[in-house]
């Protein structure tokens, strides 16, 4: 049971959070972040997992949305890849209207749960962006035939739910060869669907940055379908597959001690560019594209000094907060006292 007392002084305290300060903000928001890595285990039976953040922040600077483009997470969750798309955004825009731009035309989201709604929104406003506009729907409720250019965007940027099911009525928005239970799949022809078909003036083409599980490319009957599409329609750049042991030492990585960029070397190649799948992908002679050749192309992964620095601060803060009491849920007094709080200064 929530005791009332406590409750008044989780309140106050956070009544004490200068909101203008961006240190403040910084803190507030890397334990928010903690409270969501602690829900992540939950959200498995649905088919959700949590994306890491190295793996978030390595596909936003790959993928490298700019200034004026459209970003979209149909799959939004607790918002990693919106906010890390924000901020990326933000430290490009020169300009005010760059930054009324971003605020309000630039980032979408669409998540049909209503915590991990709840907490993306609160995600995504701790982090700066103040009109967060996430789809409350299911991204895959429209039949994919009436997606016109009018909801296409620029850059899309997610890791989809796979493993779970979706309803009959969500499978007859596809078409009758490509229906399958496999969410995944379901939300791949989905992005294809939505990606801009002609690049905006002055900009370069669509693009979009998938987490699918291992094995989706060589799958039969509807997968293999649906990859001849991405491979005749779209132009498949770069598959990254590979698996990270733990650095000496470490046994495993759990959700209290996860990996960190530091703790790995850069896997860039020599010419400092991702690898070419070209002959993968096109001409008579195009190789064959197998597991074992996916092992072999290296992946780049960004030195992030700043994580070890940031996770010693998230463990810090998460300690103190946890001292409150064992009485209650601090998620979930946390998150009514930070809504609370947010929406009594937006209306005064």
């Amino acid at each position: 049971m929530i005791n009332g007392y406590l409750l008044r002084d989780v309140i106050n305290k956070i009544d004490n959070i200068h909101f203008t300060s961006s240190d403040e903000i910084h803190t507030l928001g890397a334990l928010y972040e903690s409270m969501l890595r602690e829900m992540r285990d939950a959200a498995g039976d649905s088919g959700e997992f949590y994306t890491p953040r190295p793996v978030v922040r390595f596909m936003v600077e790959v993928v490298d949305p700019r200034p004026a483009e459209t970003v979209l997470d149909p799959a939004t969750g607790t918002g990693g890849f919106l906010f890390e798309a924000y901020g990326h955004l933000e430290r490009l825009a020169r300009t005010v209207e760059d930054h009324q731009l971003l605020q309000r035309g630039t980032i979408f989201g669409g998540e049909p749960k209503p915590l991990p709604y709840l907490l993306g929104q609160m995600n995504l406003l701790l982090h700066g962006l103040e009109w967060p506009q996430i789809d409350p729907g299911n991204s895959l409720r429209f039949p994919l035939h009436e997606i016109g250019e009018k909801q296409r965007v620029d850059v899309i940027l997610t890791n989809p739910p796979f493993g779970g099911e979706e309803e009959r009525g969500i499978l007859a928005n596809f078409p009758a060869d490509r229906q399958t239970a496999e969410t995944a799949l379901l939300f791949l022809q989905l992005i294809m669907r939505r990606l801009r078909r002609q690049p905006k003036a002055g900009f370069g083409p669509s693009r979009a940055g998938v987490v699918v599980p291992n094995g989706t490319l060589f799958g039969d009957d509807v997968a293999a379908r649906i990859k001849e599409e991405l491979l005749r329609e779209f132009n498949l750049h770069t598959i990254g597959y590979y698996e990270l042991p733990p650095p000496e030492g470490r046994k495993q990585y759990t959700k209290t001690a996860p990996y960190v960029s530091g703790e790995f070397p850069t896997f860039l190649p020599a010419d400092d560019r991702l690898a070419d799948l070209s002959p993968f992908l096109s001409g008579s002679t195009r190789s064959k594209l197998t597991q074992a050749a996916m092992n072999r192309i290296p992946i780049p992964v960004p030195p992030l000094a700043e994580q070890k620095r940031l996770m010693l601060t998230v463990r810090a803060a998460a300690s103190a907060a946890a001292s409150v009491g064992q009485q209650l849920s601090l998620a979930e007094v946390l998150q009514a006292a930070l809504t609370a709080s947010v929406l009594a200064r937006a209306f005064n």
